[in-house]
């Protein structure tokens, strides 16, 4: 609230600029990050606030939006409800994760032909708050899954050009780890899913954390340690385990098309076994390649076949999907919604009562009750929605708590001011 004052204007009309809106908060998909590792060390994120408005019809400046870089494929949801809200799929792809509040509006705003000098102006709002859930569904073409110490991650380095780090113990992979196979045009993208165990669909081990990574893929490569026990039964067993993770997980990924690939040829003494596997594997409907990740046996065979499925499975067309509620607007010819009602809720804990009403809320947030233009305006429309009257058909008494949003009041009815207090001993 201001007005303006210079020599020889000694009543200059009100100059009071506006507040600036505060900044956005968005969700942005990039390339650069693979995994949501950063938000364990950063949880809470804010945008820049507005800046006040000033004299001379000076508006303040609008806070700068916060833009935070997730990996591609995350998933938003909303932390209390688990309501899905956003799939950020594609770099670029962007999701407003909470909205800057409004600005407040200078007394110049108020300004007119019959009220020349306004003393009043108004707060800005808060922004939005709000906790949300992320989670990563990896963005790959093809996913190599299998039991721990298959030599998944082997197979990865064989295949492309990454360089995971590999050891000989359970859970060597404790996030997804990316290469790409490069043949001719095709550049294919592959994911070491980290090892799944039994048990792994109810969380047990890594579980669902890597699960999901899966469910992106265009088609899979099952790595089969056959070095792992005598004879075929050992072999179908590592098979049978990760399939029933799948079948209790999600039915659907049993029909995501996928090759089979025997890892550790080299350390077979007989050349029996991956003849046997491959009979089975055919019976069943799939293709199955012997190799070696340690000397490069058979890896130039299973190279081309993933070039050749990636050419059969394209990759689909990625699009953001906001699953926000939105208002529907009234069908053509019926009349307009009517104005929300003003409830009246009797409070148990510490009694008292909470007045329900969006704009009456809003006008406490908006309004400055230091200036006394503002109380009367805050008045006023208290009358227009009668409020008074329905905090005491609630059964409201002078002195009672009242609450407004996050403002608290005494109940004083102007009838109660105005009438005579009656005398002790009155009926």
């Amino acid at each position: 609230m201001s007005f303006r004052r210079e020599k020889y204007i000694p009543k200059g009309g009100p100059d009071g600029g506006n507040g600036g809106r505060g900044g956005n908060v968005y969700l942005e998909a990039t390339t650069s990050l693979q995994t949501l590792a950063d938000f364990e060390f950063e949880r809470r994120f804010s945008a820049e606030s507005g800046r006040p408005g000033q004299g001379a019809r000076r508006n303040g400046r609008m806070g700068q939006d916060l833009v935070i870089p997730v990996p591609c494929g995350t998933l938003v949801f909303d932390a209390f409800s688990s309501e899905p809200l956003a799939d950020l799929v594609e770099p670029g792809d962007r999701f407003l994760a909470a909205r800057g509040g409004r600005g407040g509006r200078g007394n110049t705003v108020f300004a007119s032909s019959s009220r020349r000098t306004p003393r009043f102006s108004e707060n800005g709002t808060p922004g939005e708050e709000r906790t949300l859930r992320l989670e990563l569904k990896l963005i790959a073409d093809v996913g190599l899954v299998g039991l721990p110490n298959a030599g998944k991650s082997s197979l990865l380095a064989a295949l492309s050009k990454a360089q995971p780090k590999i050891a000989a113990y359970p859970f060597t992979t404790l996030s997804p780890n990316l290469g790409v196979l490069a043949v001719d045009d095709e550049r294919v993208v592959l994911a070491d899913v980290p090892g799944l165990i039994e048990g792994s669909h109810l969380n047990l081990g890594l579980g669902l954390a890597f699960l999901r990574h899966i469910e992106r893929t265009r088609f899979l490569v099952h790595v089969l340690d056959l070095s792992d026990g005598p004879g075929l039964d050992s072999v179908l067993n590592q098979w049978e385990t990760v399939r029933n993770e799948f079948r209790q997980y999600n039915p659907a990924l049993l029909e995501t098309p996928t090759l089979i690939a025997g890892n550790k040829i080299d350390l077979l003494e007989g050349k029996n076994l991956p003849e046997q596997v491959r009979a089975d594997f055919e019976k069943r409907g799939f293709r199955f390649f012997p190799v070696s990740a340690l000397t490069g046996e058979g890896i130039e065979h299973l190279a081309e076949a993933i070039v050749d499925w990636s050419r059969s499975f394209p990759r689909p067309s990625g699009e953001t999907r906001l699953i926000a509620m939105q208002e529907e607007e009234n069908p053509a010819g019926q009349s307009p919604r009517k104005r929300d009602v003003v409830q009246i809720v009797k409070l148990r804990a510490g009694g008292g009562y909470r007045v329900v009403h969006s704009r009456l809320e809003e006008a406490v947030l908006r309004y400055n009750f230091e200036q006394d233009e503002a109380v009367h305006r805050f008045s006023l429309l208290l009358a227009r929605y009668r409020v008074e009257e329905l905090l005491e058909e609630a059964g409201a008494k002078e002195g009672d708590f009242v609450y407004v949003g996050e403002t608290e009041f005494t109940f004083k009815p102007e009838r109660a001011v105005e009438q005579p207090s009656k005398q002790d001993g009155e009926a």
